[in-house]
């Protein structure tokens, strides 16, 4: 089970180890020290997802419609051919195409169903076997099922620990056959630790304090869960049973987001998302379009083969 780190830990390994420079547009994560070269990203030889796999959303707790609209947006934009503006979700999305060029193999993501449990069926506080019950409430063949907690619900580890994660799990027996299925936590930080799982777009708690940037659906919880979503997606693609492509300890892997983990823009640096583009209108920060015309903000993910952070812009 991979997590994604916390603001706050990001933060001080940005200022301890400096990895960031301002004037550079990658960072590049095999770059000077013998330590450096032992935490190289690389790949460990296990499968990828691959084939078409559908996305299911399993909403847990109370959103409102269009809440709801903001992840589904997105995650119909990831296989959108009809985002006419660029930088798109999908452009965005193409780049993990580079994990899979050792492989042979290709990803096709797609929206499936998507269940509302409004009605807190397992409370409002939550273990994480109990966030892998309520995934396998999804289909169990050739899917991620997504659970995304509402800005009430507490669950094991949010804020101290992750802002969310993903694993894997076996499924019912289908024909004969008993498959793995892929799941993803994330919750709404909103009320609970924006500062951790929110920024850039609320105060950080720790590290170098810059203003805020606009959301760009104006909503701090739901455009933070975007960030968290995307991220943790990238690194089931990529990793989805422990033996991918990650850096570092298997037990704590950096995955293809988590190991440029806070780097949007170019010339991102520690208290600074980077280079992004700003809604004339609404001034709000984002760096990828997607489809109703909506803006997102996404992570940066690093590149296989230069082993360099790429952002979008």
């Amino acid at each position: 089970m991979a997590s994604l780190l916390l603001s706050r830990i990001l933060f001080t390994l940005f200022l301890a180890v400096s990895v960031l420079q301002s004037s550079s547009a990658a960072r590049t994560l095999s770059e000077t020290s013998s330590s450096d070269q032992l935490l190289k990203f690389e790949y460990h030889k296990g499968p990828l997802l691959n084939g078409k796999i559908s996305i299911n959303l399993i909403w847990y707790g109370k959103f409102k419609p269009s809440q709801r609209a903001i992840i589904s947006d997105l995650i119909t934009s990831i296989s959108s051919s009809t985002t006419s503006k660029t930088p798109s979700v999908a452009t965005w999305w193409k780049s993990t195409g580079k994990y899979y060029s050792a492989t042979n193999k290709k990803l096709g993501l797609s929206l499936g169903t998507q269940i509302l449990d409004e009605n807190y069926s397992l409370g409002k506080s939550l273990t994480t076997n109990q966030i892998v019950k309520l995934a396998s409430k999804g289909p169990h063949s050739n899917a991620i099922n997504v659970v995304l907690t509402a800005v009430d619900v507490a669950v094991e580890g949010f804020c101290s620990s992750r802002c969310g994660t993903h694993g894997s799990s076996n499924g019912a027996g289908v024909n004969g056959k008993r498959y793995k299925f892929a799941y993803i936590w994330v919750g709404n930080s909103e009320t609970q630790c924006p500062g951790q799982c929110a920024w850039p777009f609320h105060q950080p708690i720790y590290g170098p304090q810059s203003p805020p940037l606009v959301a760009p659906n104006n909503d701090v919880g739901l455009d933070g869960m975007v960030i968290n979503v995307a991220s943790l997606l990238a690194g089931t693609a990529t990793n989805p049973f422990g033996n991918g492509y990650f850096q570092g300890p298997k037990e704590a892997p950096l995955e293809a987001a988590s190991a440029c983990a806070g780097v949007y823009g170019k010339g991102a640096y520690p208290g600074s998302a980077g280079n992004l583009l700003v809604d004339p209108t609404t001034g709000a920060s984002y760096n990828a379009h997607g489809v109703n015309g909506r803006k997102y903000l996404l992570p940066a993910l690093i590149d296989p083969k230069t082993q360099a952070c790429s952002t979008l812009g």
